[in-house]
């Protein structure tokens, strides 16, 4: 099986500049956890409602005066559509991360999720 298989389509994605507010709304909005961020079109990271939640337990931290560049992660890891379920699990489970963004040709395709491994090893 390959992440091609379980990988979600056209992730919903968000721009570095806006709102941490703006984009806990949209996490909410599409039951998702994870938005790949874009500037100029390109996947340049990923945010995380966990990366969220950690600022907003600072005291005077304002979800709607934070943008998506204070808090996003640009340490990429990313996987081919082609690569196997099981190696991309692996990569999630040594590096502790909850997803990886699914490129081909440097362009974002997809995303998968530990939510979407699960989903795929509980059904066989």
């Amino acid at each position: 099986m390959n992440v091609f298989d379980i990988m979600s389509t056209n992730p919903i994605t968000i721009g570095e500049g806006k709102s941490l507010k703006y984009a806990l709304e949209l996490m909410r909005e599409n039951n998702i956890r994870h938005l790949p961020v874009l500037k100029a079109g390109k996947a340049s990271g990923i945010l995380s409602e966990r990366d969220i939640r950690f600022l907003e337990g600072y005291e005077r931290v304002d979800l709607e005066e934070l943008s998506v560049s204070d808090a996003f992660t640009d340490d990429l890891y990313s996987v081919s559509p082609d690569e196997s379920v099981k190696s991309a699990s692996k990569l999630m489970f040594e590096n502790k991360i909850g997803s990886l963004l699914v490129k081909k040709d440097q362009d974002l395709v997809g995303i998968i999720t530990w939510i979407d491994i699960l989903k795929y090893v509980s059904n066989n």
